[in-house]
This record gives C-alpha cells, structure tokens and sequence, in this order.
C-alpha cells in the first residue's frame, strides 16, 4: 500500500476560513482570510489574516510570491502589500542563490583532488 493511502485526508475543522479575494488586475491580489465557526459563523478567537500575491520576473521566468501582510484592515492589507511584497522577493532570491550555491557544491569532478594530469 503506499504511503498515501495510509494517511487519511481531513480538514482541520478548527482552522476553517472563509476567503475574500480584492485584485488591482494589475499588479497583484489580496486574500482576506477570515476565521470561522464549524457553522460558518465568523470566529472572533482568531485574527483575519492578509495574504498578497504577485509575481516577479526572473531570468527563468515569472516567478509567484504569496505572503503574509500584517494589516488589520483591507486599506491596511493594501497599503502594506508593496512593502511585503519587496521582502518576499528578497527572501525569494536569497532562496535561489542558497540553491544554486549548494547545486554548485555538489558538483563531482572526476579524479577528485588526487587527480594528476599526465602527457604521454
């Protein structure tokens, strides 16, 4: 049986929100994630939660960033999203470096550092 199978897919009946989408269609989107009840009823034990989305360009293409936006308010949530969405860029290229940093360190070379060049 693999391993899917063994795990049992449920929602967590305590983590349910009810999501709101506000788009600019221009440069991105804000998801306003709200806390609710088993039965729908807003959950005033949790906070609403900002979520941004865009994309940058990269020499490998359109790149998506989602990411959190500490606001309390959608005019918060859309005031802060350009600063939100300039960290998360650069977290995201910090993350791409590190991975073509440790690709890079993995390279074998033949021989290793014992190798020796002979001429016949």
């Amino acid at each position: 049986m693999s391993q899917m199978q063994d795990q049992e897919i449920n929602m967590d009946a305590s983590a349910l929100t009810r999501e709101e989408v506000f788009t600019d269609s221009k440069i991105g989107s804000i998801r306003k994630m709200t806390p609710v009840t088993l039965n729908g009823d807003v959950d005033s034990g949790r906070e609403v939660q900002y979520v941004g989305s865009t994309q940058i360009m990269t020499p490998g293409g359109a790149m998506p960033l989602t990411f959190l936006i500490e606001a309390d308010t959608l005019e918060g949530a859309v005031n802060g999203f350009g600063a939100a969405a300039s960290i998360a860029a650069e977290n995201a290229m910090e993350e791409l470096k590190q991975m073509q940093r440790d690709q890079a360190s993995k390279i074998v070379v033949p021989g290793g550092d014992n190798s020796k060049i002979q001429i016949s």
